[in-house]
């Protein structure tokens, strides 16, 4: 017997089926094993026809019958339409490669619905009852729950989560960090002991085929765990979407097919008729002006869900006053005196580090100025091979100031200090304490996912990281917050570096003041007068929306327009430039009712031995992006919607 398969591989990329044989009869919207030039890869069956002309190959064997339903089906024309890419990439979302393992199935199934009546849960406070109700009696397919960190959003998405479940319908919960599926799941644990599947990349392909068999082969409601590509499991009757922390930039795929798991979140809930819970402190600009305009609920919730008061004493600490870091150059005696006593009450201190963006700035260390781009308003980089200052977004550029053109101070930086240097710091002068780091650069072993029970116990005195300490970890032993240096995400050349400093100093404050003990926050910056630090420590959200989204719409940049960010490399500067030239021009005759800009080196010009140079293409119209996408010269990558223009 003959079939047209759709074959799912990064190598093929025409969208049309190959025809291969098999010796009985297969499904239609099976996933199947193939041979595609040599190598083993999958495929999903399109449908059968007549014995072709031509040989074919045969197929090896049936993984799972009938797997990818109507729905899945509709997910993927769609996401083809909205991120274009080749469909063997796309479809590589919905049939991941670790189904090539072979696994036993899986004939045990656990009920999720018979013991519901049973959950004891401690009293719903008056914001989360309100939360629950709304939730409820919405027809709106996506909800914003717009809490402030330790309000108690996590409860209210279980209460969400026992309704559904109930009326038989599963659930996908979306994290933006595998360290903290953990905490995640031993919440959903407490009232669904057992029951909860997980899929996330520290799992073994063995494991990971493991659960997706469990889950395609279901036929009670379900729950599940995991980071964006959860979103294309196998599940069965899909009621509900929580997506947490959903302004975190991991929910940005930064391959193609380039998607944001947000919108693809709002289409799957649409198309299975489900609703999807957007939960975050610090939704983004974008995602909140369009709720807005679009009058689609958003729930606000302020108070603190284990405490009356939000009790952490902020501070803000000048960086320019040399009195306040006698003792070392980073952390401030402020900072090393809080620390000090929280060691001695056996209570837990936070040091952060926001190592995005901490290279490369040029920053007055007298006054705090920072050289920015005329024609963007964006901070421009230092390029110490060239002792140049380059705008990264329209190729704008000088000679890197050796003076503070506000002050005529000679101490500039061109960067800053990492989480090993931290480290070593706070030795020195707590040689005893025990201190643990985690960011990227540590061993699976050593990363927070496991080490979390650690961590939550006490076992460690001072945490010392980066943005993964920043997002929801409720710590019960944590008594101070430290931010080595609030203002180099403000550095980053990029329209979103004021929201992501917004963000990151609202998650990493909302790691105290919980209800749990006396805490504190302290800020060091450079701009102790920045507006958007001010938000940021009063958890302002209001006032930091309306001061943003009022520079957005006076430089068009989204929610007012939608964004393509076109990538070239080449061996030589030379080359790449002259590519990216040349596009540029083409595109320029062009009417296609867009606005370019650049070409321009790219923020990592050089890497791996090639030189990457970019194109930004802004349109009120994203058809006018996905038609310039579909009509790309080869060797050139491209990001539609990017969150970043870096």
């Amino acid at each position: 017997m003959y079939y047209e398969v759709m074959v799912v591989s990064s190598k093929y990329h025409k969208d049309i089926p190959l025809t291969y044989s098999f010796d009985i009869n297969i499904e239609n919207g099976s996933i199947v094993e193939l041979p595609l030039i040599n190598q083993k890869t999958l495929g999903i069956v399109i449908k059968k026809i007549n014995k072709p002309l031509f040989k074919t190959k045969a197929i090896d064997r049936v993984i799972v019958s009938q797997a990818i339903s109507k729905n899945t089906w509709e997910l993927y024309q769609w996401l083809k339409a909205y991120y274009p890419a080749p469909s063997g990439i796309t479809l590589g979302l919905f049939v991941p490669s670790f189904l090539l393992v072979k696994v036993k199935s899986e004939t045990t199934e656990k009920e999720l619905s018979s013991d519901l009546s049973r959950i004891k849960l401690p009293p719903l406070t008056d914001e989360q009852t309100a939360a629950k109700q709304i939730i409820s009696k919405t027809f709106s397919h996506s909800i914003m729950l717009h809490g402030n960190t330790g309000s108690g959003k996590t409860r209210v998405y279980i209460e969400s989560a026992i309704e559904v479940i109930k009326k038989g319908r599963s659930v996908i919960v979306l994290t933006p960090e595998i360290g903290l599926t953990p905490q995640l799941i031993e919440s959903f644990n407490n009232t669904f002991p057992g029951k909860i599947i997980t899929l996330h990349s520290n799992m073994t392909p063995k494991e990971r085929a493991i659960n997706w068999h469990k889950i395609s082969s279901a036929t009670s409601p379900q729950i599940i765990i995991g980071p964006r590509s959860a979103l294309f499991s196998p599940i069965k009757n899909l009621g509900l979407i929580v997506v947490d922390e959903m302004h975190d930039s991991s929910f940005k795929q930064e391959q193609a097919p380039y998607y944001l798991a947000t919108r693809v979140a709002a289409k799957l809930a649409e198309i299975n008729k489900a609703k999807v819970i957007f939960g975050s402190a610090t939704p983004s600009i974008t995602d909140y002006y369009i709720f807005k305009q679009n009058n689609l609920p958003i729930i606000r919730m302020k108070k603190m869900a284990a405490g009356s008061t939000d009790d952490a004493e902020i501070g803000v600490i000048d960086l320019r006053d040399k009195d306040k870091f006698i003792k070392s150059s980073w952390i401030s005696d402020d900072i090393l005196e809080l620390i000090n006593k929280a060691i001695k009450k056996k209570e837990q201190s936070l040091i952060f580090l926001n190592r995005r963006g901490t290279a490369r700035i040029i920053l007055c260390q007298i006054c705090g100025w920072q050289s920015l781009c005329p024609r963007c308003d964006l901070p421009l980089t230092y390029h110490g091979d060239n002792h140049k200052a380059v705008c990264h977004t329209c190729g704008y550029y000088i000679k890197a100031p050796t003076s503070c053109a506000n002050c005529g101070s000679a101490e500039i930086i061109f960067k800053s200090i990492g989480t090993k240097s931290i480290v070593s710091e706070l030795n020195r002068y707590f040689p005893e304490a025990r201190i643990s780091r985690f960011d990227s650069d540590l061993k699976k072993v050593d990363r927070l996912e496991n080490n979390y029970l650690k961590v939550r116990d006490g076992n460690t005195d001072i945490l010392v990281g980066t943005q993964m300490l920043a997002k929801g970890l409720d710590l019960p032993k944590l008594s101070l917050v430290g931010i080595v240096l609030a203002d180099t995400s403000l550095g980053f050349p990029d329209y979103t570096a004021q929201e992501r400093t917004f963000q990151l100093i609202n998650q990493v404050i909302g790691r105290v003041g919980r209800g749990h003990r006396k805490t504190n926050v302290a800020i060091q910056t450079y701009s102790p007068e920045s507006a958007v630090i001010k938000y940021a420590a009063t958890k302002d959200y209001e006032g930091f929306y309306s001061a943003e989204i009022s520079e957005r719409k006076k430089y068009m940049f989204p929610p007012f327009c939608y964004l393509l960010k076109l990538t070239c490399s080449r061996k030589s500067v030379a080359g790449a430039e002259k590519a990216a030239m040349k596009l540029f021009d083409e595109l320029s005759n062009c009417n296609n009712d867009s606005e370019l800009i650049g070409p321009a080196p790219s923020f990592i010009e050089k890497n791996n031995g090639s030189y990457y140079w970019q194109i930004i293409i802004k349109s009120k119209k994203r058809s006018n992006l996905t038609r310039i996408i579909n009509n790309l010269p080869p060797n050139w990558m491209y990001d539609i919607d990017p969150i970043h223009l870096l």
